[in-house]
């Protein structure tokens, strides 16, 4: 089998998180249930993909450890992907024939080049933190689950939480948003502008090429001729570092910066020369950070149990803890949905009954109160802000979301184009 479809079959009671290409078998039980999960350990994005993974089978992991759901056990398969569109495609039709009720689609592009077969199958596919924000309609996109702020709604919060650190309004205020140029780093440019109007702004964006490792003249631009009062930065990969060392090598006070989703992990921070180099950085959460959670504790007392340390990516606490909501997330569609089926085979229809159902689960606090809908797929669009702070993220703001009636009209006009 090619290389980037190695399989990662997870998991009954024994213990997962291991970082690099391990099969873990279970027997096959008469209650179970697939899930189907994408992953990119080894191509563009494995920063991301070599944490969050292993996080989601720590969770399926002490799921089974309990009991299962409803005594049913979780079987997640995983395929590597590598980030490209073809073997993803290939992916879904692997997790298709092993029966999944649940894809946990990895990448946008993957997610766009997926959304007719999910629908066709009757599947349902979560996107969270990325794909399409029009696809949290969940009348014309029955199958695609969002389940986190969306594009649209990061960018909304951004706004809201520049205005707030502005003293309360943006009138005649400057804002700059730097992003990747790529259609995920555009999404968010039409709500802006939306909100450039309604507050009396005035926004000015600046592309930054693929793959990202230079801006200098973007930072320079913003810093010392637009002269930003507030900086909104979309970036991926490697980029984000980028971005804090240009900002702070033009001088521009990083306190002033907010990262949406992809530029916020301790990942990024490092690669920008640690913590103590980025400090007033703001970034976007849509789960929450840090180590001290009762379901971490639970996983880290799994694995001494088992007489083993805890994986070291749970430091790695944005990726890691962005994994365990996702299969939370999962899990909790799929407790719905065997609560509303007992005796019967779950299918994906049923998951997509089960996620609609999914109202006010925290999870001690590590994902936002979601309320999941028949026709609000996205959940609600909470995001948190943390800081960078004395060698640490430091949370900044509670849950919240803004300006959900522009993100409302937006959702209403990618409809009526579809």
């Amino acid at each position: 089998m090619r290389k980037c479809l190695t399989v990662l079959i997870a998991i009954v009671v024994g213990a997962a998180g291991m970082l690099g290409p391990v099969v873990l078998a279970s027997a096959q039980s008469k209650g179970e249930v697939v899930i189907g999960l994408q992953c990119d350990r080894t191509g563009a994005t494995q920063i991301v993909g070599t944490v969050l993974c292993p996080a989601y089978h720590d969770y399926i992991a002490l799921v089974n450890s309990k009991g299962g759901v409803e005594g049913r056990q979780i079987k997640a398969i995983e395929i590597d992907h590598e980030y490209k569109v073809p073997p993803a495609v290939e992916s879904y039709e692997r997790h298709k024939k092993e029966g999944a009720v649940i894809i946990g689609v990895y990448g946008t592009p993957h997610i766009y080049a997926l959304q007719a077969k999910l629908t066709e199958d009757r599947i349902p596919g979560t996107s969270p933190g990325f794909g399409s924000a029009a696809a949290a309609d969940g009348v014309r996109y029955p199958y695609i689950f969002p389940i986190a702020a969306t594009y649209w709604s990061q960018a909304t919060a951004a706004v809201d939480f520049a205005k707030k650190q502005l003293g309360g309004t943006l009138r005649n205020k400057k804002i700059a948003y730097i992003f990747y140029d790529n259609p995920a780093g555009r999404e968010p440019i039409e709500v802006v502008e939306d909100l450039a109007v309604r507050e009396g702004f005035q926004l000015k964006t600046f592309a930054v090429p693929p793959p990202g490792v230079e801006m200098g003249a973007q930072a320079l631009d913003i810093a010392q001729r637009f002269r930003a009062d507030f900086v909104i930065a979309h970036l991926f990969g490697g980029a984000p570092s980028v971005s804090i060392k240009e900002f702070k090598r033009v001088g521009y006070p990083l306190r002033k910066v907010v990262s949406l989703v992809w530029g916020a992990a301790e990942a990024n921070i490092d690669g920008a020369g640690g913590f103590a180099a980025a400090e007033g950085y703001y970034a976007m959460q849509f789960a929450g950070v840090g180590t001290d959670y009762p379901v971490l504790n639970e996983i880290r007392e799994m694995y001494k149990r088992q007489g083993k340390e805890p994986p070291k990516g749970m430091a790695s606490t944005v990726f890691y803890n962005r994994g365990v909501l996702i299969a939370a997330l999962h899990v909790e569609a799929i407790r719905h949905a065997v609560k509303a089926k007992p005796d019967g085979k779950i299918t994906g229809a049923d998951a997509k009954a089960g996620f609609e159902k999914i109202s006010n689960f925290t999870l001690g606090g590590l994902v936002p109160p979601l309320k999941i809908t028949a026709l609000d797929h996205e959940g609600g669009g909470l995001v948190q802000i943390w800081q960078v702070k004395d060698g640490k993220f430091v949370k900044a703001t509670e849950w919240f979301s803004a300006y959900q009636d522009v993100v409302a009209k937006h959702i209403k006009e990618a409809g009526a184009k579809k």
